[in-house]
């Protein structure tokens, strides 16, 4: 007997104006698998894979802060997912969305996954850096990434609701987005969580606390790490390698990443702490990293997307940042034509260190 947690499609639901069944949406994704392009054949293989008898879905992690794997999410649990996510944000049936990210990994199928359990009606393009350029209608709710959003600031009059992950929203951004009428959310979330458990409304009165979604629990570990207890959407808790402070029962502030701490010269710099204070300086994308160095141990660099000609220009501008101790000053600075990425389109730290080090 077919369980109805997932089966039943929202008869409101409809994808590129289309009306689906299950039947339709199994047909649908053979057509698309057949297609040229690689973005339709996997949201025809998630489809086909939605609507079949088996309980799970097969989702690997972008890679962003690891190496890539795969993990097993139950069906019942994703609906559960966009059922919180439809209750904080108040979506409603028939409300438009856009599908603009990868549905090689979760945020894209679940998008997929919201519109047919809330009976959104769903439009996709294909995932690029200018994803509303595509497309001239206007949209309920949609999800990108912070570089789309980036490039889309002049066309984000026509989205309501817009979630932003997949990583931090820098300070200039967040300025930037403070000044249109979009209400314009930053989530904290991963693949094993199925997408974001907690967010964070972007306004002018600046917070740096996440709100978790309904039926979450959060305490730290003996590392200061963020534990998640969220029994709608995992069997077992969820040890993260997230560095929080845990502000009250729903709200916490996320520090950085505990296995990205660098240790120089026995000071423990977080990366995510330094790259927020020099966002306001730099606007293209950068990181910084720790490379091994015989003193220090490891030594702070940072690494930044575009022409080296601007290198002169910007070491000045990062010393006078006055948030900035000296110990967060980089040592180095790393230019690099075009950054790696992962399949989600989030930039792949690790293969982009490894262009410096193998020069």
């Amino acid at each position: 007997m077919r369980n109805p947690t997932w089966h039943n499609i929202h008869p409101d639901f409809r994808l590129n104006g289309a009306q689906h069944s299950n039947e339709s949406l199994f047909e649908l994704g053979e057509g698309l698998l057949k297609s040229g392009k690689p973005y339709l054949k996997t949201i025809g293989a998630f489809l086909q894979d939605w609507v079949s008898e088996q309980t799970t879905i097969k989702v690997q992690t972008s890679g962003s802060t690891g190496t890539p794997k795969t993990i097993v999410l139950k069906k019942e649990h994703m609906v559960n997912s966009a059922l919180a996510t439809g209750a904080y944000f108040d979506l409603q049936p028939e409300q438009k969305a856009l599908l603009c990210l990868p549905c090689t990994g979760i945020a894209g199928k679940m998008m997929l996954v919201r519109a047919m359990v809330l009976g959104l009606q769903l439009d996709d393009v294909e995932p690029s850096s200018t994803p509303l350029a595509d497309t001239d209608k206007t949209f309920d709710f949609v999800a990108m990434v912070p570089l789309q959003v980036q490039n889309s600031l002049n066309d984000l009059s026509r989205v309501k609701k817009l979630i932003i992950g997949g990583a931090p929203v820098d300070s200039g951004l967040r300025s930037e987005l403070t000044k249109l009428s979009v209400h314009a959310y930053e989530t904290y979330g991963m693949t094993e969580t199925i997408t974001h458990i907690a967010v964070k409304r972007i306004v002018e009165e600046l917070s740096n606390s996440f709100e978790v979604l309904p039926h979450i629990s959060i305490s730290e570990d003996e590392r200061d790490c963020l534990v998640i207890d969220a029994p709608k959407i995992s069997d077992e808790k969820i040890i993260t390698n997230d560095l929080v402070e845990i502000v009250s029962e729903s709200k916490f502030k996320w520090l950085g990443r505990y296995d990205s701490i660098i240790n120089s010269g026995g000071i423990k710099l977080v990366p995510e702490t330094i790259e927020e204070k020099l966002s306001s300086t730099i606007k293209s994308r950068f990181f910084v990293a720790g490379l091994p160095d015989e003193t220090l141990g490891q030594k702070l660099v940072l690494v930044v997307e575009g022409d080296p000609t601007e290198a002169l220009e910007l070491l000045p501008s990062i010393k006078n940042i006055e948030t900035l101790s000296k110990y967060e000053v980089p040592k180095k600075i790393y230019f690099v034509n075009t950054f790696e990425e992962t399949s989600s389109q989030k930039v792949d730290r690790n293969k982009t260190l490894g262009q410096i080090t193998s020069n």
